[in-house]
């Protein structure tokens, strides 16, 4: 079928694609200064309001899997050390790719609540839960064999078992996990980011007793701690489902289960499957770092320090997640109502915001490195080796931040393949090359090298990144959004001409 002209299309938002190209906003073109100012602070308002509670949330889930790994702590070392390996392997195997995935609807029901095509929303949310739940089964039957993969490679026997049983009781989280993220993104393109909040407290919050229940009364030990995520991860699903079920909020946009649902996946597939790159290419170059680290003289001590490390950006990147969640729904849904020129100024924005948010914790990582070491362990070598490397995490946590907003902005315009090669270029052409000449060649001091290697990699990436960004054409972008919505739309459409006829 040939495209349609856009006077024809079925959006009623296609006029404002058109006026888009002419509008005029603060701080891109026109206007006074005090309308400048105005529309910068205003949209600066817009993007810390969806940030703090998406931040708040992001916060709350990374806490479950740490409390959990606290738990089995007490356990011993060598339950400590299965329950460390084995949440790093679900990381890794699982939920990145799932978290990946799931992101492909930051650029779908962000456009398509722009646009006003409110029933897409559901259709998308639905289309999604059903693509997470597929991509999920094999990736439980990797679990189910992980103690087995993991002795293939060479691990401790002990450890190897520990952390193959302790993912075998993750299994349930890996298919609550895959739900709770399509709901999430869902309510957060319509702006409803502060259910997700909550929903993630409460289950935080009751996720230490959970674990003791599991853990200790019931006597499962590592299992429970395992067996736990999953529940507080179904919590977390059954608590925001309900809200979309009962909530006025979601009126519009919730849907019946139907089987639009099963239609458009090849269309899903093609930014699924490159939004799950974009984030995983990243993901693993860090556990190869973290691989890396043990190939050093004394790896024991090399290796605590730079867990510390990428724990301390870990946390650190919680700030940075929320404001990418925040410019992803912010892009899209201007996008996707046709205001190209809102889009771009609010990309303007969070990109001074990622600035003053990169430094600030740049600068508190910076102030505390003499006392950070000690909050994970009490050897004298581990708190002063730490304090040295504080400085460096403090400029991978600026790069970091910058990185992460640009990649909001990147879903937001739909373009994910772009943002896949440049993550293949920064980590696996410059970062991981650059990070071995440092450490094994050029005899740096142990993970130095290895930082030193990152640190080149994320300027790499925030350069291409920002080179991305700076040639987008947003009236170009604008009509693309139009395009992908209207396009869903057509067979609703064809369906209800040939129900008249």
């Amino acid at each position: 079928m040939a495209p349609l002209p856009l006077h024809s299309r079925s959006s009623p938002h296609c006029p404002h694609v058109i006026a888009g190209a002419t509008e005029t906003h603060g701080g891109i073109g026109g206007g006074d200064e005090r309308g400048d100012k105005s529309s910068v602070l205003s949209e600066a308002k817009k993007q810390l309001r969806l940030a703090g509670p998406l931040i708040a949330g992001s916060l709350m889930q990374y806490a479950v899997q740490t409390v959990s790994v606290m738990f089995v702590g007490h356990l011993g070392k060598a339950e400590l050390a299965g329950a460390a390996v084995a949440t790093s392997f679900a990381g890794v195997t699982g939920f990145s790719l799932l978290t990946g995935m799931a992101s492909s609807l930051d650029t779908l029901c962000g456009q398509a609540f722009g646009a006003g095509q409110h029933r897409l929303l559901g259709v998308y949310k639905q289309r999604a839960m059903l693509v997470l739940f597929l991509a999920s089964l094999p990736v439980a039957a990797v679990w189910a064999c992980a103690g087995e993969i993991l002795a293939a490679c060479g691990m401790d026997p002990e450890v190897a078992a520990g952390a193959g049983r302790y993912v075998r009781w993750m299994i349930p989280a890996l298919f609550a996990f895959g739900p709770l993220q399509s709901h999430a993104r869902f309510l957060q393109a319509q702006k409803l980011v502060v259910p997700v909040m909550l929903s993630s407290g409460a289950a935080a919050l009751c996720h230490p007793a959970v674990c003791w229940l599991l853990l200790r009364r019931l006597g499962l030990g590592s299992r429970g701690a395992a067996l736990a995520e999953g529940v507080s991860y179904l919590a977390n699903f059954a608590f925001l489902a309900l809200y979309v079920w009962l909530s006025p909020s979601c009126k519009n946009t919730r849907a019946e289960f139907s089987v639009e649902a099963f239609r458009g996946i090849p269309g899903f597939m093609k930014l699924a499957v490159p939004s799950a790159l974009m984030l995983c290419v990243g993901w693993w170059a860090f556990e190869v770092m973290m691989l890396l680290s043990g190939l050093l003289p004394n790896p024991k001590l090399e290796a605590a320090v730079l867990s510390i490390c990428f724990n301390t950006n870990a946390l650190a990147f919680m700030v940075a997640t929320g404001l990418s969640a925040a410019i992803s729904t912010r892009v899209s849904n201007e996008l996707g109502a046709g205001r190209p020129q809102a889009a771009r100024l609010a990309t303007r924005v969070v990109r001074f915001l990622a600035l003053c948010i990169g430094v600030s914790e740049g600068l508190v990582v910076v102030l505390v490195r003499n006392i950070w070491g000690r909050a994970y362990s009490r050897d004298k070598d581990v708190i002063k080796y730490t304090a040295k490397m504080m400085p460096f995490v403090a400029a991978s946590i600026m790069l970091d931040c910058q990185q992460a907003v640009l990649q909001g902005v990147v879903r937001g315009c739909g373009e994910q393949k772009k943002g896949v090669f440049t993550n293949l270029a920064a980590y696996y052409l410059v970062g991981i090359p650059a990070a071995v000449i440092f450490a094994f060649v050029c005899h740096l001091r142990g993970i130095m090298g290895l930082w030193f290697g990152l640190l080149c990699g994320l300027a790499v990436q925030f350069f291409l990144l920002l080179a991305i960004t700076m040639r987008i054409n947003w009236d170009k972008e604008a009509l693309k959004a139009n395009d992908r919505v209207s396009v869903s739309t057509l067979p609703i459409d064809m369906a209800s001409t040939d129900s008249i006829n």
